[in-house]
């Protein structure tokens, strides 16, 4: 077994996709519509569905938006440098929540940046 996506459900596709390919650098894998069934699936990632897990944007035609309630964590980002990560992120028009680093109560450079619909992203320092 392996994991092979995550699915989130985002308000406006065309947003959420020009947010993960051109602030993450991800890149658009496939993307689907679902006419009979009202939504649209698109696929982004850093590599091939083959290889590696991807993320799933679940656009339904007629939602705007969600609550993303309380249970959702975040997704997590292996990066060379999370200070650099984040400024690359913001000269892309991306929001930094939480600055690079060290993690609270250990040594682990970390920071969070949030999604168009508000998604977390921890970005994870990793030499």
């Amino acid at each position: 077994m392996r994991m092979l996506h995550t699915m989130i459900r985002v308000g406006d596709l065309d947003r959420s996709i020009q947010f993960y390919t051109e602030v993450l650098g991800m890149s658009l894998i496939r993307k689907v519509d679902y006419p009979s069934g009202r939504f649209t699936n698109a696929f982004v990632g850093y590599g091939s569905e083959a290889e590696t897990a991807v993320i799933e944007l679940t656009h339904n035609w007629d939602t705007t938006s969600y609550d993303l309630g309380d249970g959702y964590g975040h997704v997590a980002l292996g990066v060379p440098n999370a200070y650099e990560a984040c400024d690359k992120v913001k000269t892309r028009g991306g929001r930094v929540t939480r600055e690079a680093g060290p993690m609270k109560h250990g040594t682990t450079v970390i920071a969070f940046i949030e999604d168009p619909d508000g998604y977390k992203i921890e970005l994870i320092e990793r030499e």
